[in-house]
């Protein structure tokens, strides 16, 4: 019943799981616990392996009860976000009674570990409860109760040397702190004794590092959050977190610079290159170190300066073994990443100016390392460092360089004077002090420089590492967000070395050497948007220093240009595009202004676009390839902040959608010859690039740069070509394939709707098949869970219904001048006469989804019901028939009422009126049938039988 089951439709399975909750589920619970007390009566013999197997089976029947999905939200089990269990009302008596929780401890107690950490795992449950199930006396009592038993483990803590034990109590207290403020656990009695033995257990496993980093998690969570909420606590208990959290902060930091030696001289994996687990323990830890700041600061600045000199003692022995050196670095990575973390702490933790100060005593040491390793480059490199030393910056932008700062940080601070420094502008630059004093960096201008001149370092030394050229990227990319950094930043020298020399010379990543990997390239998009971002700060309409810009990209394609043409070095020229299409997708990207991006299509068209175009032709089968250019393609297609509005005298809109034309179809048309493909090469060979086309041919068709009528009317093909080519591609797609990817599904239902709302024309010329295969696309498309996908799809539906009902409201009278378009709306009029049960389908799914389903588009799906209702109200009588026939008979003339003010002042016709009107009517009648159908967990899902 907790199962999906993709056997029958979800919204029926959701009415019988919802039935068994109500009618069964409980007994169940009580029959398990009743079960589980008779274990406990009589002792378990541990060596009766059928007497275990029994004991498992119904632990995991009790946590299945209490996991059960009772509001049908689906969610992820996997995921630990949503934690709160929406226990039925009706179980209140289970949870308030003491026994059922001491049950459960005792079970955990008595048990051996692969039973009790089911014990401990229905716990968690327990500990989820909603707030709501309880009066506040009554919250508290059972809070107290879960406390209770906190303390018993903690005090007998034999059982948590299991790992499956270990792991379910951090999980369990981490529950605790979700579900409970902390204003309620302080008044809880055995409060203080308890957050004392919960900080020892916390400290003990931090120091054993190696073991189960995923349940530190849930410490390092619980404590996060419970330093959080230090400033919203008005009760007048004690909550100790200014004696325990400093601890666990110290623990951290010392385990972690234990673990390096260890893992260096043992060969063991480093935690470091998880990266992903660094970054989400440092961001909890962040909030946690805030907490008595000082005894954090002073630790962390005493095994700073140790740990440098130990590191510049090293450098300058000529007997220093490289061991030493690698545990050295490493545990200078640490120090860096955790100076980092408490600096970006400040924003999540209030703050004082005298620990703006120390952040600046810490960041200062940090810059002083920098300076160190960038000066032993070339000789002497370590990615570990760099990758640390970039979180650092990253944390200190974020806290110190931010635009929202900028008015309060432009104060230079005279050395020892703080006379003339205005009060708002005290707060930031009191990080400044000591920085100023050893470095010379006085306020954030002096740090952008700082922070360019190590990316144009990174950039020009560590071409290599992709980890490392990655995140500087990603770094400069941030800074290049926000108009006051912009104009600070393109002041700086380094700024303008890099505007006039992005060329592999000075920044080797930018090459196209054989030996580097082609995923290599893909980082190139990034410099190039944020290096265009700084261009267009001073270009306005200067031409001439847009083409000096660009000119290593047209040298580049010249040289390609010269390859073609002599027919030699496929490969470097195949290289050199796939580097080429990165770099302009990242220029066009952040070009959002009529001129700029003007100066880009005169530079593009039409000496480079068909470059692309032959590409396409000759390596339609390496998507390696096709992938770049093509999503350069559907974002030059971008009518992004109106950048391509065009002159009145211009075609330069008709050209490239011309160009889009001729590249959809030569890679629509190439791509079908692969023929079948098996499964695993279906999405990355072909359906990947389809869904680029369509995400380009939806911006170029709704873009409104285009007439497209002008096509017809000079008989040019382009326009005609590209639907022809989006057909054949829609045919050689599975309609599960449709929606199995998703970014498939988002490109093709957009575009679907874009061609019914302007182009009904081409959707009226379709041949029958497929026809029947868009609205049976359209009528699967209804029932997804992506309201993206299934919203476009209602959008659809209304165009198509509403163009059928137009025509028929004309139908009788036929006047010359629009016997084309009543051809078209009686050839679309006809296929839905010989295909009636199309509509029907659409009509039954509708109307299912605003009875029993959780409808989070309901506006969307009021808008084509209205029009399929007046096109069959005699379908539609059959359902409110159908419906209210199969309900008991007190509850008939309800949910005929209901049908009756759902129509209630519509007419007949499709006005924007009538339709808001309707919508109105249908949100009332989906509450009324929700509340007449809600006692009743018996009541068959009659719309759906019908459509079966």
């Amino acid at each position: 019943m907790n199962l999906v089951d993709y056997s029958r439709p979800s919204s029926k399975h959701r009415k019988v799981a919802t039935s068994f909750r109500d009618t069964s589920l409980k007994d169940i619970l009580v029959l398990a616990c009743s079960l589980l007390k008779q274990v406990l009566a009589k002792p378990l013999n541990l060596q009766d392996q059928d007497q275990q197997n029994l004991v498992m089976q119904v632990l995991k029947l009790v946590l299945s009860c209490l996991s059960f999905d009772f509001i049908g939200s689906s969610a992820d089990e996997s995921a630990d976000d949503l934690c709160t269990v929406q226990i039925p009302t009706t179980w209140r008596t289970i949870f308030l009674d003491p026994e059922t929780l001491d049950l459960f401890f005792s079970l955990y107690h008595s048990l051996p570990p692969l039973l009790s950490q089911l014990a401990l795992s229905c716990l968690v449950q327990f500990a989820s409860t909603r707030r709501s199930l309880f009066s506040s006396p009554e919250r508290a009592k059972y809070l107290g109760n879960l406390i209770k038993g906190v303390k018993r483990i903690l005090e007998n803590p034999q059982g948590l040397s299991d790992p499956g034990n270990y792991h379910e109590f951090c999980r369990f207290l981490a529950r605790l702190k979700t579900n409970y403020q902390l204003g309620e656990l302080v008044l809880v009695k055995e409060y203080a004794e308890v957050i004392g033995l919960i900080a020892n257990f916390t400290i003990t496993s931090l120091q054993h590092w190696e073991f189960a980093p995923n349940s530190v998690h849930y410490l390092l969570t619980l404590w996060q959050r419970m330093v959080a909420s230090v400033p919203f606590v008005k009760s007048a208990e004690p909550h100790l977190l200014d004696t325990y959290a400093p601890e666990i902060t110290k623990a951290f930091i010392t385990s972690r610079l234990d673990s390096v030696a260890i893992v260096v001289r043992d060969n063991l994996d480093d935690p470091l290159d998880d990266t992903a687990t660094v970054f989400q323990q440092l961001e909890q830890l962040c909030t946690v170190s805030r907490c008595e700041y000082e005894k954090t600061c002073t630790l962390l600045v005493q095994l700073f300066d140790q740990n440098a000199q130990n590191y510049q003692k090293l450098l300058h022995s000529a007997s220093a073994l490289a061991v030493d050196m690698a545990i050295q670095e490493g545990r200078l990575a640490w120090l860096i990443y955790l100076v980092g973390t408490v600096v970006g702490g400040r924003l999540t933790y209030t703050s004082t100016d005298e620990h703006d100060a120390m952040d600046g005593e810490l960041s200062c040491r940090v810059f002083q390392l920098i300076s160190l390793m960038d000066a032993r480059l070339p000789r002497c490199t370590n990615e570990k460092i760099e990758l640390a030393i970039l979180w650092f910056l990253d944390q200190f932008r974020k806290t110190y360089v931010g635009d929202q700062l900028q008015r309060t940080s432009k104060v230079v601070r005279p050395k020892n004077d703080v006379s003339r420094v205005p009060e708002k502008a005290w707060k930031i630059v009191k990080v400044y002090a000591r920085m100023s004093e050893v470095l010379g960096i006085t306020d954030d201008n002096h740090v952008l420089e700082t922070f360019m001149t190590k990316i144009v370092t990174n950039l020009k030394y560590w071409g290599r590492c992709e980890p490392v050229i990655s995140r500087t990227l990603q770094f400069l990319n941030d800074l290049s967000v926000g108009y006051i950094l912009l104009k600070k930043l393109v002041k700086i020298d380094a700024v303008k070395f890099m505007l006039k020399n992005h060329t592999s010379e000075h920044f080797p990543f930018l090459g196209i050497s054989d030996t580097y990997s082609l995923s290599d390239l893909r980082c190139r998009t990034t410099f190039y948007t944020a290096l265009t971002r700084l261009l267009m700060v001073d270009l306005g309409e200067d031409e001439d220093e847009f083409e000096n810009f660009m000119l290593p990209l047209t040298v580049s394609f010249e040289t390609v240009l010269q390859i073609f043409n002599n027919n030699f070095k496929q490969e470097e020229a195949k290289r050199m595009l796939i580097g080429l299409a990165r770099d302009l997708r990242g220029i066009a990207f952040a070009l959002n202004t009529k001129t700029s991006y003007t100066m880009l299509f005169d530079w593009m068209y039409p000496a480079y676009l068909p470059v692309l175009q032959r590409a396409i032709e000759r390596w339609y089968g390496e998507p390696a390839c096709t992938t770049p250019i093509l999503k350069l393609l559907a974002e030059l297609m971008q009518n992004r902040s109106q950048r391509l509005n065009f002159d009145v005298s211009s075609p330069n809109g008709i050209l490239l959608f011309r160009e889009a034309s001729k590249m959809i179809c030569t890679y629509g048309n190439q791509i079908l010859s692969l023929g079948s493909l098996s499964k695993d090469q279906i999405y990355p060979l072909k359906l990947k690039g389809i869904s680029i086309c369509y995400s380009a041919l939806k911006s170029a068709l709704c873009g409104n740069y285009v007439s497209f009528g002008v096509f017809k009317l000079y008989g040019d093909n382009h326009f005609d070509n590209v639907l022809q080519a989006f057909v054949k591609m829609l045919l050689s797609v599975s309609h599960s394939d449709l929606l199995q990817y998703r970014k498939l599904s988002q490109s093709y239902y957009p575009l679907l709707e874009c061609l019914t709302q302007d182009h009904m024309s081409f959707i009226t010329n379709l041949e029958p098949p497929v026809l029947l295969y868009v609205l049976t696309s359209l009528s699967e498309g209804l029932t997804t869970l992506d309201t993206v996908v299934s919203s476009s799809c209602c959008t659809s539906l209304d165009y198509m219904v509403t163009y059928l009902f137009k025509h028929i409201a004309k139908e009788g009278k036929k006047p010359l001048r629009c016997r084309e378009s009543m051809q078209a709306g009686q050839r679309l009029l006809h296929f839905m006469q010989q295909n009636p049960d199309v509509l029907q389908q659409m009509m039954s799914v509708l109307m299912n989804t605003i009875v029993f389903e959780d409808c989070r588009n309901q506006w969307s799906v009021s808008r084509p019901l209205l029009g399929l209702i007046l096109l069959n109200e005699k379908y539609f009588s059959e359902l409110r028939a159908s419906l209210i026939n199969s309900q008991p008979l007190p509850k008939q003339e309800v949910l005929a009422q209901c049908f009756r003010n759902l129509m209630e002042g519509v007419e007949q016709n499709l006005s924007v009126k009538n339709r808001d009107r309707f919508t109105q009517n249908l949100s009332v009648f989906r509450r009324d049938v929700a509340e007449a159908l809600r006692s009743d967990g018996h009541t068959e899902l009659c719309i759906l039988d019908m459509m079966s």
